[in-house]
């Protein structure tokens, strides 16, 4: 290993340690509790699950996927010896911190590793330079668990293709996304039957867990959980109601049952419920458009860093929800695009790094601004989703454009 190398190497790692410590302590600084969460929901989750209280998603129905519990009890029992000094929610809230930070770790060590390779170090570099962008909610939020599964998780899928589909297995049962970039290994690799069986497999197995524990119609319960809820501010969808809210034609409501503040208009309920149909329809025909590539031979290199990233940013664009945490989902796949063609993932990269910093301005930075329906956060609100557009488009076109070849003549 030259010493330009190493010194390259251990740059990029100065820089990911600080980062994550400047993002976990402005998570104590900035406005709007973006670690709310966290200390107000998670632990009290784990707190009850842990003194024989009841169990989300097991004795009642849960908003997540189950494992999702898991993180949640590992940080509290991690925060235990330091209860004393910084109190429970203070020791929860470093545990949190240390345990996303380790699993990026870990994920980090999987992308650079000891490897020169260009792509890597330009694909870690974009990771770093996102989660700079888009501040505490990066690391405060259950999502920030499935990214790095997903990283590695797409890492693997050539090579050890049942690992990577147990992963992201794993962290679909965690939050329901990284299964957008199962659904595109399955299309895109040539290992599609593994991978399928494998991620049946885990899925098996946390069902027969969860029955188990006495879980029965709340199995699959973060499925219905969500089907009601209304159009909340910050999705694309919500964006015009938010200007008929400047002119006093809608409002900014809580909702105590979802926790989350939603638009309340006339006609934002239809909006509303056509949403997850029109998700469901969108989602169907860029899969198809990815079968017919790879049908065609497509190579994987090619086919499924467009096709994963259309499909992940289509559950946000066409979501009722527009939690700025879901821009988070966007980091896995530009990683894996860029280390498996970096020249085309340029685009990519530049959108979604614009997304995480008008994401961190909306929230945390003006969103109290925002629930009084104020213009500036609108309009910087309205071009974060604007852009969103434009990436699924990206996406989409990139997708439509790979190229397709006779099978005997590509590689992976």
């Amino acid at each position: 290993m030259s010493r330009a190398f190493s010194m390259r190497l251990v740059t990029l790692w100065i820089a990911f340690g600080l980062v994550h410590l400047f993002t976990a302590v402005t998570g104590w600084l900035y406005p709007s509790q973006p670690m709310g969460d966290v200390v107000l929901v998670y632990e009290p989750w784990s707190s009850a699950a842990l003194s024989g209280g009841a169990i989300v998603g097991v004795t009642e129905t849960w908003v997540y996927p189950q494992l999702a519990l898991v993180p949640m009890l590992l940080a509290k029992i991690l925060s235990t010896p330091l209860i004393a000094v910084m109190g429970a929610s203070g020791a929860y809230l470093i545990a949190w911190a240390v345990l996303v930070t380790v699993l990026d770790a870990i994920a980090f060590a999987a992308l650079v590793g000891r490897s020169s390779s260009q792509p890597r170090r330009v694909a870690a570099w974009f990771w770093v330079t996102a989660l700079l962008l888009l501040g505490p909610i990066a690391m405060y939020r259950i999502d920030a668990i499935t990214v790095p599964l997903a990283v590695i998780g797409g890492l693997w899928l050539v090579r050890r293709p049942a690992a990577a589909a147990a992963l992201l297995a794993i962290g679909a049962w965690i939050k329901i996304w990284p299964g957008a970039l199962l659904l595109a290994a399955v299309v895109a690799s040539r290992s599609r039957m593994r991978v399928l069986l494998t991620a049946a497999a885990v899925s098996a197995a946390v069902v027969v867990v969860l029955v188990a524990f006495g879980a029965d119609t709340e199995v699959f319960g973060f499925l219905t959980e969500q089907t009601g809820r209304g159009l909340q501010i910050e999705a694309v969808a919500a964006t015009p109601f938010l200007w008929l809210a400047i002119a006093g034609a809608a409002r900014i409501e809580y909702s105590f049952d979802i926790l989350t503040f939603q638009i309340s208009a006339q006609g934002a309920g239809a909006v509303s419920a056509v949403l997850t149909p029109l998700m469901a329809v969108f989602v169907v025909v860029i899969t198809v458009i990815g079968g017919l590539k790879a049908s065609r031979g497509a190579s994987f290199a090619r086919l499924f860093p467009p096709l994963a990233l259309s499909l992940v940013t289509t559950l946000i664009v066409v979501n009722k929800v527009g939690s700025p945490q879901f821009q988070t989902w966007l980091i896995a796949p530009v990683v894996l695009w860029l280390v498996l063609d970096r020249t085309r993932a340029a685009g990519p990269a530049v959108l979604v790094l614009a997304l995480c910093a008008l994401t961190c301005l909306i929230y945390p930075l003006s969103y109290d601004a925002l629930l009084r329906a104020e213009t500036l956060p609108v309009a910087i609100l309205t071009l974060r989703n604007v852009v969103l557009v434009v990436l699924v488009a990206v996406g989409i076109l990139a997708l439509v454009r790979v190229p397709a070849h006779h099978p005997s003549t590509t590689r992976e």
